[in-house]
């Protein structure tokens, strides 16, 4: 299965571009690299990508959904920590009755919701409700778009409804909604995206735990960012049995706030097919005449039912469109509701039920208006538990762990085929027919061995680190690279989470191209691999040493030992590097690199600063 960012690319060129810009043609004639032709972002419009088998969408729904924990930075966090849940203010209004929730998804972290119950005994399908950014959140009350509406309904149909806040919204005020643009947070995978679907797992950890809901029978709905948030938990997590999200599975527009982006959430996809993971369980698109989703019933949709025909269950999946500005109006939750009585109560599909409640709640009676306690984390607290949790989480993985965590914030699988063309006396290496471009050129050819040279120079510039180069055996045949923004010295440059969404870091498309030679060396037969690479390309160099499943040697001109969160996002910025372990992760895997490479009777192995150190030595 090709990697997330090279599928992508594959069929680039059936994506239409929203007045994006393209980069100037390189020169001489080289054919430009599509990572520098191609830009995307939140308005991109993307055309639907086909699958040939339930093989192949199987193998995409397994990488897409590693993709989005690991960029929501939620794939290592513990999940049996006590909610501390408490429910209060019981009141009864017609056929249901509502009270107001409390719990920490994080300890010392407060989650407010309200918990709409139907007058009935006995365990009920629950219903989760993330809320949209409308201003009032979870207690907004108007004719387009009405959290208490759409829950006291489904209470008085025989569901059990939560709708708890936004990061930021309400009650659940300890961080704002904004933040997770600075570069630790980013190497942190620390970001509101990923807050905020935290909050949904342990949402659904409370409601699945409550003596009145059976937790075989779980959905999830909500509307604009409350149905990013749907199609994200329904992706993620199995107990989610049905989905309908409203007014946001379009391929025109992917959401741009702050809790809808994250660095390489959709690097090669986007929400129509991060909705489609669900399936083949029952999900119901809502979409309107009147914003980005008025195409659904034309584009999205068949596209998604294409991918539930795949399991034979195209009928699934089910779209009402409704002719309305952006909404989560009256029309689109009586949609809503019949899907969910038919799924989820096992009723026979007839017309939509009308809602019977008014729905006339003061927000004073569901909100809790909470003061702070001495118990409640601040922004910088809460950031540093994050961080805390990930290091005891780090310390316990083992190298294989390691690597697979570092791969998976790289965003990089091996390529099945590396091609190589000729341009003068330049090679273009191109992995996976995916348009990525690598040049490079021999310097000699003579020898079995192989020293790829790397350093932060173009081709054509005559000053390399010539002491990296220093010493190299003879023998050994000299392959030189310039890797992607070869030329830029100073501080690597930190794109924001917007950019970061769509496309990788500088520093994370370095890395790629050195594992894309290494790949190439080894398909012709060249086994014995040393990185021969100048300061400035040294921690790209040591992060290609670390996830490479080829072993390779490593000579570097200097060891570089960022330490602190700020030296790292200067000397290697790849979002998430720090949650997965950061730089001592990265050399522990160079130096097992270089144990596997000695094996092979590489020589040197490994060499650092002098070179003639050995990685680690003290």
């Amino acid at each position: 299965m090709l990697d997330l960012a090279r599928s992508f690319t594959r069929y680039a060129t059936l994506i239409l571009l929203s007045g994006l810009g393209f980069a100037a043609e390189p020169p001489s004639g080289i054919p430009p690299d599509v990572r520098l032709s191609l830009r995307f972002d939140a308005k991109t419009h993307f055309r639907m990508r086909e699958y040939a088998s339930l093989r192949e969408w199987e193998e995409r729904r397994l990488t897409l959904r590693s993709q989005i924990l690991v960029a929501a930075g939620v794939d290592q966090l513990p999940h049996n920590g006590p909610l501390h849940a408490k429910r209060f203010g019981k009141q009864r209004e017609g056929q249901y009755t509502v009270e107001k929730v409390l719990f920490e998804s994080f300890p010392g972290y407060f989650v407010a919701g309200n918990l709409y119950l139907p007058v009935t005994t006995g365990r009920h399908p629950g219903i989760l409700v993330p809320h949209g950014h409308w201003k009032n959140g979870r207690v907004h009350n108007t004719a387009t778009y009405s959290v208490p509406a759409l829950c006291a309904n489904l209470a008085a149909q025989g569901f059990a409804a939560f709708a708890y806040d936004m990061v930021g919204y309400n009650d659940t005020r300890q961080t704002p909604h904004v933040f997770g643009a600075t570069a630790t947070e980013m190497l942190w995978s620390y970001s509101p995206l990923g807050l905020q679907l935290w909050n949904s797992i342990r949402a659904l950890d409370l409601l699945v735990s409550l003596s009145e809901v059976d937790n075989t029978r779980v959905g999830v709905t909500g509307a604009s960012g409350g149905a990013t948030q749907t199609i994200l938990l329904a992706a993620v997590d199995d107990r989610i049995k049905a989905s309908a999200p409203v007014d946001m599975v379009s391929a025109s527009f992917q959401g741009d706030d702050a809790c809808e982006i994250a660095p390489g959430l959709r690097n090669g996809t986007n929400n129509v097919e991060i909705a489609s993971i669900i399936a083949p369980k029952p999900m119901l698109m809502v979409s309107a005449t009147g914003d980005w989703t008025r195409a659904t019933p034309m584009i999205e949709f068949p596209a998604v039912t294409a991918i539930y025909r795949l399991f034979g269950h195209g009928e699934m999946v089910g779209c009402a469109h409704v002719r309305s500005p952006h909404n989560y109006n009256q029309q689109s939750r009586e949609a809503v509701y019949a899907f969910f009585q038919r799924h989820l109560l096992n009723e026979p599909m007839g017309a939509a039920p009308h809602e019977s409640e008014a729905a006339d709640l003061r927000p004073e009676e569901l909100l809790i208006n909470r003061q702070p306690t001495l118990l409640d984390l601040g922004p910088r607290q809460l950031f540093d538990l994050w961080k805390n949790q990930m290091r005891q989480v780090n310390a316990r993985l083992n190298l294989r762990q390691m690597r697979e965590r570092l791969t998976g914030v790289l965003g990089f699988q091996w390529p099945h085929q590396v091609s190589a063309s000729q341009h003068d006396a330049k090679l273009i290496l191109e992995p996976d027919h995916s348009g990525e471009h690598v040049l490079g050129e021999w310097q000699t050819l003579s020898g079995g061995n192989v020293a790829i040279l790397i350093d932060n120079q173009t081709l054509s510039a005559n000053s390399i680190g010539a002491a990296a180069w220093t010493g190299l055996s003879s023998s050994a045949a000299k392959f030189r690279v310039e890797v992607f923004h070869a030329a830029v010295t100073k501080s690597p440059h930190i794109s924001p989470p917007a950019f970061l969404t769509y496309q990788h870091s500088d520093d994370v498309n370095r890395v790629q191209d050195i594992l894309t030679t290494i790949a190439y060396m080894k398909q012709l037969g060249r086994d014995r691999i040393t990185l021969v690479c100048s300061t400035h390309a040294s921690p790209w160099c040591m992060m290609a040493a670390a996830v490479s499943p080829v072993p390779v040697g490593l000579k570097l001109e200097t060891e570089l030992r960022p330490t602190t969160d700020e030296e790292i996002a200067k000397t290697l910025f790849i979002p998430g590097l720090q949650h997965a372990g950061g730089f001592d992760a990265v050399r522990a895997l160079a130096r097992d690199a270089s144990v596997r490479a000695a094996a092979l009777d590489l020589t040197p192995a490994i060499a650092f600063g002098s070179l003639g150190g050995v990685l680690g030595a003290r």
